[in-house]
């Protein structure tokens, strides 16, 4: 098969027929492929590079998530790749998706992905929207990426840290992937582009979840991995508009893809029916332990990586709004998953102290997800994405209060993490307590209740949720040892104080909003 025979624009069966027959993976017994993603199963954030140039110099917030390389590297890299794939890779075949980064007409990115994997064309094929059959007539991307899982870099030489690399050019519009092929970053760097030339526009990003109720009112969650974005917005009495990357206009919100990208690990069919049966024909399993006999996925195998994922487009989804756009947000909620179980369950923020937990964006990782995390550990990832988010946190967090104020919708701060003490003592807030929490606070009920205040955080929490034991609406009063509690709380309220010192000169506003030391 000569490199110059080109799956372009494959359909979803070709593209399965294509994955079978070169190994890449396996069906399933749902009609779902899995597949592996060898060594990498997540994310190499320090393997991801931005084209220091004209375009970038002043305007990346470079330093420990922005990492700079030069146009001389970048350059020499596209060349080595362009003669790998021509010198040595003469019996493969290169699979092409053209389509769009962006449901908004107005405010879409037209993109191609070439990559030497068929399965990584199904995912771009399933993640990215589809054009129309004529518009792929005269298709002009506005970027490329280029993947090539063979291809690996030479650090010494190639100024990468490693052999494993991910470059952006804004100035080449170009995207180059080598020796890594886990799908995520694919689509990865095409928000991160998003998150660069959108801000200019006046549209604001975001790393969040949207969905739509009967009522016409939409609703943003937006939190990191593992605080719950995909569960608690893929609601069965909800429209799904998006479950992870959204841009928010003049005119509304628009979902950036036209699939979801959900969490595999302990799914459970009765908790989320709806990512349980869109696990079917049609959408990829990563990294899901399947049986060798039977092709069922163990969903609580988690001894090839936690993050297991799976890929399906977002018509799998009963009832998803197509075209995802929704109007402006009525409620945008924040979601933390602290397992130190000192957060309420629930808080209302004020403009400013939405802009202070965005710019925050916390969370917390447990003990075994990661190597090395031996106890759970704080994690402050800005505007809750930093490793997406090329531009400076304030100027991100400036959109967002101009919008807030613009258009008057209401946050809050969820806690979805443990309650009567840490990892380990307490446990997880029930997943029933906390739906039951989103909807008042999306429905209005907890419009007219009384509020307490949280001296240590700062924080406004409800008395009364309807259908909630009041008890958890105060996280101390599910501890025993009360001392323990407010040690824990204040030792959480100064890492929030010390982390939001790097933002340097920030309104003092802003500060005001967050905890006080």
């Amino acid at each position: 098969m000569a490199i110059n025979e080109v799956g372009k624009n494959l359909s979803v069966p070709h593209l399965v027929e294509s994955v079978i027959v070169n190994r890449e993976g396996e069906l399933s017994f749902t009609g779902s492929l899995s597949v592996k993603t060898g060594k990498f199963t997540g994310r190499s954030p320090d393997d991801k590079f931005i084209v220091k140039d004209e375009f970038t110099e002043n305007s990346v917030d470079w330093g420990k998530v922005n990492h700079p390389i030069s146009e001389e590297n970048f350059e020499n890299l596209l060349n080595k790749m362009v003669n790998f794939i021509k010198e040595q890779k003469l019996n493969d075949k290169l699979y092409v998706f053209d389509g769009y980064v962006g449901a908004d007409p107005f405010s879409r990115l037209s993109i191609r992905v070439v990559t030497d994997k068929a399965w990584h064309s199904l995912f771009a094929n399933q993640i990215f929207i589809k054009p129309k059959k004529d518009e792929l007539e005269n298709f002009n991307p506005e970027f490329t990426l280029l993947s090539i899982n063979d291809f690996a870099a030479i650090p010494e030489v190639d100024g990468t840290k490693s052999e494993t690399f991910v470059i952006m050019s804004f100035k080449k519009k170009l995207v180059l992937m080598g020796s890594t092929s886990y799908a995520g970053e694919i689509k990865k760097s095409m928000f991160s582009i998003m998150n660069f030339i959108l801000p200019h526009k006046g549209v604001f990003p975001m790393h969040c979840s949207a969905n739509l109720g009967h009522d016409g009112k939409s609703t943003l969650f937006f939190g990191l991995s593992g605080t719950g974005k995909t569960t608690l917005s893929t609601d069965e009495n909800r429209r799904l508009v998006g479950d992870d990357e959204h841009g928010w206009s003049d005119t509304g919100v628009f979902n950036f893809e036209g699939g979801c990208y959900a969490k595999c690990i302990n799914l459970n069919k009765d908790k989320e029916p709806q990512i349980w049966n869109a696990i079917k024909f049609g959408s990829v399993m990563e990294n899901v332990v399947i049986n060798p006999y039977t092709r069922e996925p163990d969903f609580s195998d988690g001894s090839l990586t936690e993050n297991t994922r799976v890929v399906y487009p977002l018509d799998f989804i009963p009832n998803a709004v197509i075209p995802s756009i929704c109007g402006h947000p009525s409620v945008i909620i924040f979601l933390t998953a602290d397992a130190f179980g000192v957060l309420p369950p629930i808080s209302r923020l004020s403009k400013e102290g939405a802009m202070y937990h965005f710019m925050s964006g916390y969370t917390s990782k447990l003990a075994g997800t990661e190597r090395g995390i031996t106890e759970p550990k704080e994690t402050f990832s800005q505007c809750f994405g930093a490793p997406f988010m090329p531009l400076k946190a304030t100027e991100y967090a400036k959109l967002l209060g101009e919008k807030i104020t613009k258009h008057n919708s209401k946050v809050y701060l969820i806690n979805t993490g443990w309650s009567g003490g840490p990892y380990g003592i307490g446990k997880r807030i029930d997943l029933k307590y906390t739906r039951l929490i989103v909807s008042s606070a999306i429905n209005g009920h907890l419009d007219n209740v009384d509020y307490d205040h949280h001296d240590i955080f700062n924080l406004d929490y409800p008395a009364s949720c309807p259908n909630v034991p009041s008890v958890i609406l105060n996280p101390k009063n599910t501890w025993n040892d009360k001392e323990k509690y407010d040690f824990s709380a204040k030792r959480l309220s100064n890492l929030f104080v010390t982390n939001f010192k790097k933002f340097g000169l920030v309104p003092e506003e802003i500060v005001k909003a967050g905890p006080h030391i």
